[in-house]
């Protein structure tokens, strides 16, 4: 089988896991420094138990907002793709947008389903929950790139 005429899906579903694990570590890594920003005026944080506690959570959150971003990035990502078939010249803002609306919408959703006010503490305010977006900002543009057609 010729590289043209191989499949195209194994190449998507790895760069879709790749864009979703880049975006899920980006995530766990904001929370993690804006939860630890919090404390810095009641407590000194040593560099090693901030790299303790990053590790820890990328780990741990990190797992939870990976399935998180998984369930709402399969429907944003099939409206680009359905979007990117019409307007190919934008197709990577297309899954940028998708993957960083997506992730607000989840995260914004699950805040008004769950107890507590928020599940995620550093989307308590705007800047936190941009800077989660972002890194699924990335992750969506990556995934563009590195599923674009070949030229």
């Amino acid at each position: 089988m010729t590289m043209s005429t191989s499949p195209r899906w194994p190449r998507r579903l790895l760069a879709f896991v790749g864009a979703l694990l880049i975006a899920a570590a980006w995530g766990a890594i904001v929370q993690t420094q804006f939860n630890l920003q919090q404390l810095l005026p009641f407590v000194d944080i040593p560099l090693r138990v901030r790299l303790q506690t990053t590790l820890h959570d990328l780990a741990a959150f990190g797992s939870l907002y990976a399935l998180m971003l998984l369930v709402a990035w399969l429907p944003a990502f099939v409206v680009a793709m359905w979007l990117a078939r019409r307007w190919p010249g934008v197709r990577t803002p297309l899954y940028a947008l998708a993957a960083g609306v997506a992730v607000v919408v989840a995260i914004r959703a699950t805040d008004a389903a769950v107890p507590p006010p928020v599940l995620i503490d550093a989307t308590r305010s705007l800047a936190g929950l941009l800077a989660m977006a972002a890194g699924c900002v990335i992750g969506g543009a990556l995934f563009a790139h590195w599923t674009r057609p070949a030229d």
